[in-house]
């Protein structure tokens, strides 16, 4: 039981790791912002801001759905 539990949090480490490298990269490329696309609503009045990225939630529940798509196929 423990062997598993530690390889599952070793791989959950690693998805981590690779989530966050792979959004710190995103964060430098000028075509593709993650929170900054079009279509995510952002209104900024004199004592109020709102934001709902719209689209952004779209596109990673899409890349999310092919992801574990993909993994239950084995």
């Amino acid at each position: 039981m423990l062997p598993q539990i530690g390889k599952l949090l070793i791989v959950l480490g690693v998805v981590c790791l690779g989530l966050g490298v792979l959004l710190t990269l995103l964060g430098h490329l000028p075509f593709l912002r993650i929170g900054r696309l079009p279509g995510d609503i952002f209104v900024k009045r004199e004592n109020f801001s709102f934001y709902f990225p719209l689209t952004t939630s779209i596109v990673l529940s899409l890349l999310l759905t092919l992801v574990f798509w993909l993994f239950s196929k084995r």
